[in-house]
């Protein structure tokens, strides 16, 4: 297999997405996968700007929505503003590489002073399956702030901004990434099972920006214009990207690949 190839599989498997998670979560943040990374790039201009625009008294809740392994919980908690984290998803699996990985790295960081104490948020990690229950549990209700990032490429967008809807006290705020559906058009989220050799794919759905902008809308959810007079960022991928992404992006040079941005909850909502 040359540098820039996937990995080989010998067929592909179609699971119900919680059942896929929990298989991917071992090896979900070292298989290579290059939208995560495009991702993590983005949020550094997303995040602050999202930060910026919580308009409710500070000591804020916030959700994280999908948080998969944790990536942005850990983003969350180093947040001197927030005062609980409330950390949701639908794979066991992922949840508990998240809570491993948020263990090490409180590890890692020794005894807190007291006033580091009084600073980190608290932090509340639970499984939540928005397809198998019409409302978020008690514990992710009246957030001033929800981020949820390649998440709704595998829940339907009614479904979706229904339940953020609920999480949100009026006014709140939205940071929503998810892969572009110029991607989605010709691939999907999957990897490749080093013991099966299968390539794994969960349920999928290619949400254009504009169905997604009109669904939230739906729901009370408008896209909030950012310090940049952004509505919604779109990214493709370019020839100098390929050394940061990684060599499975190589092939997807040219074409849009993500898409990111702020939605406000309407304060009359």
């Amino acid at each position: 297999m040359s540098a820039s190839a996937d990995p080989s599989f010998s067929s592909i498997r179609y699971l119900p997405t919680n059942e896929a998670y929990d298989r991917w979560a071992v090896v979900y943040d070292t298989d290579g996968n290059f939208l995560q990374a495009l991702d993590t790039i983005e949020l550094k201009t997303l995040f602050p700007e999202f930060l910026q625009s919580i308009k409710s008294p500070k000591s804020w809740r916030i959700m994280d929505l999908g948080c998969g392994t944790g990536r942005n919980t850990m983003l969350l908690l180093t947040i001197p503003d927030i005062e609980e984290v409330v950390a949701l998803d639908s794979s066991k699996g992922m949840l508990e590489v998240a809570r491993s990985r948020l263990q090490q790295a409180d590890d890692d960081a020794g005894s807190p002073s007291t006033e580091q104490a009084r600073a980190t948020p608290k932090l509340h990690l639970e499984v939540f399956d928005m397809l198998a229950s019409p409302s978020p549990p008690a514990s992710a209700q009246n957030a001033d702030a929800v981020i949820s990032t390649l998440v709704i490429e595998h829940v339907p967008l009614s479904t979706f901004f229904s339940q953020v809807s609920q999480i949100l006290k009026p006014g709140g705020v939205l940071l929503l990434t998810n892969m572009h559906a110029h991607m989605g058009g010709i691939s999907q989220a999957g990897f490749v099972d080093a013991e099966t050799g299968e390539k794994i794919r969960p349920t999928s759905y290619a949400h254009s920006v504009a169905d997604v902008v009109a669904e939230a809308a739906k729901y009370g959810l408008i896209v909030e214009q950012t310090g940049a007079g952004a509505g919604i960022y779109e990214r493709a991928v370019d020839e100098d990207m390929v050394e940061k992404l990684g060599p499975r992006s190589r092939k997807w040079v040219g074409v849009t690949c993500w898409f990111g941005g702020l939605f406000r909850k309407r304060a009359n909502e």
